[in-house]
């Protein structure tokens, strides 16, 4: 799954407090995740926008968090553990050539793609793996952040999701990040 993948020990970095100031996941997922919902997050690390999703999609709702890394894994199943959050997320280990989604073809009603998909080895792949996981009229948030993605390449992402059958309905503006909302289509 990954290209350039973070090193495991950078997780226990990217979960730190300090890090809420800047990015804060709660209010980062507010307007896209709702109780019930099956969302998607790849790369999820050990998990710094994972409880919120799962705290947010509820009991009824499930989380589906995939990473390369074993020990980002077993980090996150950690922390959601004691967090209480465990029976409502999926916490799976991508294998090497792909997501491992077939299971969730036309369920996921939204895709966290957070400072991530420059790591894959496909943009192309990501994206047509994370649509056909997709329900119809669903969402994905796609934000990179521009010491490692150059604005080129962000909009050369935006056209693999484009070509990948997702369109671009916002471009919510995040502090230090390119973004875009996609939605795949209706029909």
């Amino acid at each position: 799954m990954g290209n350039h993948t973070c090193p495991w020990w950078l997780g226990y970095l990217l979960i730190s407090p300090v890090r809420r100031w800047l990015q804060n996941p709660a209010a980062i997922l507010r307007p896209y995740v709702r109780e019930g919902m099956t969302v998607l997050e790849p790369g999820p690390g050990m998990g710094f926008f994972t409880l919120e999703i799962a705290r947010q999609v509820g009991p009824s709702g499930r989380v589906v968090a995939v990473d390369a890394e074993p020990r980002m894994i077993a980090g996150l199943k950690r922390r959601l553990a004691r967090a209480g959050l465990l029976d409502r997320t999926d916490a799976r280990l991508a294998p090497q050539d792909s997501m491992g989604l077939n299971d969730l073809r036309g369920k996921v009603d939204f895709t966290l793609a957070f400072f991530m998909v420059h790591e894959m080895p496909s943009a192309s792949r990501f994206f047509a793996e994370a649509a056909e996981a997709m329900k119809p009229g669903a969402t994905l948030l796609l934000v990179e952040p521009p010491g490692h993605v150059k604005k080129e390449r962000f909009e050369a992402e935006v056209q693999a999701a484009a070509d990948a059958g997702l369109t671009i309905v916002d471009r919510p503006i995040m502090r230090r990040s390119y973004t875009a909302l996609l939605k795949k289509s209706a029909v």
